[in-house]
């Protein structure tokens, strides 16, 4: 049952010989989406080094003020709550602006299409 192997072999060897040469609007496409993720990331690191240091200030402040969070709050915890906040933003953002980037690209593709 199935395929013999030296008939596998055969339809291997044909589909190698074929070649694809892509369109012009595929590498359009493929430079569009690197760029797009290439902003994403811009971003995302721009929020996430904002949220570190936003998270930073009262965490280490209430470390120090604070008896309950002095008491309970080790040098892993703080860099937890520090952390856990950047990588959030991080995450959030870079979602936000590459399904931005996405959006802006499908209709200036659209607009193209119809014009």
């Amino acid at each position: 049952m199935g395929i013999p192997s030296e008939m596998g072999d055969v339809w291997v060897q044909r589909r190698a010989k074929f070649f694809i040469i892509p369109s012009p609007a595929e590498d359009q496409k493929k430079l569009r989406a690197q760029q797009s993720s290439q902003e994403g990331i811009r971003a995302g690191l721009k929020a996430a080094a904002i949220t570190g240091v936003f998270t930073a200030v009262p965490t280490l402040i209430a470390v120090r003020k604070v008896a309950w969070a002095k008491a309970n709050l080790n040098h892993t915890a703080q860099a937890l709550i520090i952390s856990g906040a950047s990588i959030a933003a991080y995450f959030i953002t870079v979602d936000k602006t590459v399904l931005e980037s996405a959006r802006k690209n499908s209709r200036a593709q659209f607009d193209n299409k119809t014009a």
